[in-house]
């Protein structure tokens, strides 16, 4: 449903987006991840046709952007940066217009704004001035603008930006709940979100992809997949440490001592081992006091700083 192919803007001198190459199908959710300045919004824009590249070509349901745009962004639902709108207006003006504008008119606009606004949850503040919301109401108006007309293709810039915890969990429902029948986009800087609602994440650095795939396989290239944490009093802790050292599904243990004096042991697995069980053995072998203990998935941050420019470049300085 959407399909972009050598995809490339310049800016004078400077390349944002170097030849980019991408699908995103029907029931997907595509996390859009990367650093600031790495071309995740200026990719947004050539997609949805508010920015020409410099080469390249993207397609939405079939339909070329630049060639076709009138018919490509009739099948896109729109939620850029900062999600700008007219102030003066009330929220329910500014989506009876967006209604209108999509060609929604007399009942038919006023049925499709209601279950924009059911959705998104506006009932509240349907007559107030946009320029009077919070930042997190602005930002579901502009939510409830992108899929007023259901479109198949969403493309949202960090829809969750501003939002408090209860606004985020709903949006991230809306977001679930709308994904089998479309294919969606959602750039965000939350790695919490790709977790929760991605089926699939792309972290580009420098205009470029230099990561692919579900949130499990970026998982999986943390140094933290399979590793296990386990928490224990201070008194166990030397004895603890050359236990966990020596056990042949362990290639090494992180030691830290928490606020509260209890020391905290991170046992990292060897070629891909699941030492979770024998952790659990050794611990009731020694009847340690266990105060915690759990296996991680991964982490996203690390894999993510691993990866990107600044890191990435310390990481083999370092290596040199």
């Amino acid at each position: 449903m959407i399909e972009i192919e050598g995809l490339t803007k310049r800016f004078g001198p400077y390349t944002a987006v170097a030849n980019l190459s991408l699908q995103v199908g029907k029931g997907e959710v595509l996390g859009f991840l990367g650093p600031n300045g790495a071309g995740k919004s200026t990719t947004m824009k050539m997609i949805t046709g508010f920015l020409a590249p410099s080469s390249g070509r993207a397609r939405v349901c079939g339909h070329d952007v630049e060639n076709d745009a009138l018919a490509a962004q009739t099948c896109i639902g729109y939620l850029p940066e900062g999600a700008p709108a007219y102030g003066d207006m009330t929220a329910r003006q500014f989506l009876l217009f967006i209604a209108e504008v999509r060609g929604f008119k007399g009942g038919e606009g006023r049925l499709k704004v209601q279950a924009a606004v059911e959705k998104t949850e506006l009932e509240d503040v349907l007559d107030q001035s946009i320029d009077t919301l919070s930042k997190g109401f602005k930002r579901r108006v502009g939510l409830a603008q992108a899929i007023l007309h259901d479109p198949p293709v969403l493309i949202m810039d960090e829809p969750t930006d501003g939002l408090d915890p209860n606004q985020k969990h709903s949006v991230r429902t809306l977001i679930r709940g709308m994904a089998k029948e479309k294919a969606i986009i959602v750039s965000t800087h939350l790695l919490e979100e790709v977790e929760a609602i991605c089926t699939r994440a792309v972290i580009i650095d420098r205009g470029q992809i230099v990561a692919d795939g579900t949130p499990a396989q970026l998982l999986a290239r943390s140094r933290y997949h399979n590793a296990v944490t386990i928490a224990l009093p201070a008194a166990q802790r030397d004895a603890a440490a050359a236990k966990l050292k020596a056990l042949n599904s362990v290639s090494g243990v992180d030691v830290a001592t928490l606020a509260d004096g209890t020391v905290q042991f991170t046992a990292f697995p060897r070629n891909g081992a699941l030492p979770i069980e024998d952790i659990s053995a050794l611990a009731v072998r020694e009847t340690w006091d266990v105060k915690e203990l759990h296996a991680e998935a991964g982490r996203l941050d690390e894999v993510f700083r691993a990866i990107t420019t600044h890191d990435a470049r310390r990481t083999k300085a370092a290596a040199a």
